[in-house]
């Protein structure tokens, strides 16, 4: 389908995808409570801040940290290697082969289409924040702000794509699913989720440095949360960082696609 065709179906797909956000929305009230973690870690690292303030962080700072951390989640979050991973095993993929639109940008919109949802959780924390919060703890750079929307931006693009990449996977094993597990589990020590990134020791930052994890949510935090107030050279680093990851997973979505779906219909799928 041609690119003019896809963006005319752009609308029915957002209508769709958003009907069955709506339709399935006790599953979406599971996922929503499953990202709750930075709210308990704003319980735990306000309690051992209480004594004394660890590297830049006092409590004041931590509680903007983890609200914006749980926003971020919410609106970066992307189910699409579980969905990818049915529609292999199912057989189901074939009939999303037959539409016009192609399936990848039909995952993609899928997530696009459940926002609403969670922006409707996102936002009485982000009220809470900004009547809780006294200013100091987030950035008054314009500048920075603008990059922290460019670097959510970044930030989801990396996980939806990660989540295809990884869900590409299932054409060649049983399930990716354990792959995506084994990803979460990287990703929710190294992103910044439970941990700010600043906290790490030198070494361990500098790995973390060349991981996507940061990418998906620590950045877009950090930027929101003034960890780059003053340092507008390295916050432009960090966002290009970004989206070489972003052009990285984009390309390595392309080849896993067309090289699986090559081996999907061998197999008769």
């Amino acid at each position: 389908m041609s690119v003019r065709g896809t963006a005319r179906a752009l609308p029915a797909l957002l209508r769709i995808g958003f009907a069955e956000a709506v339709a399935y929305r006790a599953e979406l009230l599971v996922w929503v409570l499953a990202t709750t973690m930075p709210l308990i870690m704003l319980v735990l690292w306000t309690a051992v801040a209480r004594d004394a303030p660890i590297g830049r962080y006092g409590e004041g700072q931590f509680v903007a940290y983890f609200l914006t951390t749980f926003i971020v989640r919410q609106l970066t979050g992307s189910w699409a290697a579980w969905e990818m991973n049915m529609d292999v095993r199912q057989g189901t993929l074939a009939m999303r082969l037959l539409r016009p639109v192609h399936p990848l940008v039909t995952y993609t919109v899928e997530n696009v289409a459940a926002l609403p949802m969670r922006v409707v959780v996102s936002v009485p924390v982000a009220v809470i924040a900004l009547f809780t919060l006294s200013g100091d703890e987030v950035t008054r750079d314009p500048l920075l702000w603008a990059l922290a929307a460019l670097a959510l931006f970044g930030g989801w693009l990396v996980t939806v794509l990660v989540n295809l990449v990884i869900g590409c996977l299932a054409f060649y094993l049983e399930s990716s699913a354990k792959v995506m597990d084994v990803y979460l589990a990287a990703f929710f020590v190294a992103s910044g989720y439970v941990v700010p990134i600043e906290i790490f020791p030198p070494a361990v930052r500098r790995v973390a440095d060349l991981l996507p994890f940061r990418y998906q949510i620590g950045l877009p935090v950090e930027l929101v949360t003034a960890a780059y107030d003053g340092r507008r050279a390295v916050a432009w680093e960090m966002v290009g960082r970004q989206w070489i990851f972003v052009a990285l997973f984009g390309a390595l979505t392309a080849l896993a696609w067309r090289r699986g779906v090559r081996r999907f219909a061998a197999y008769g799928g």
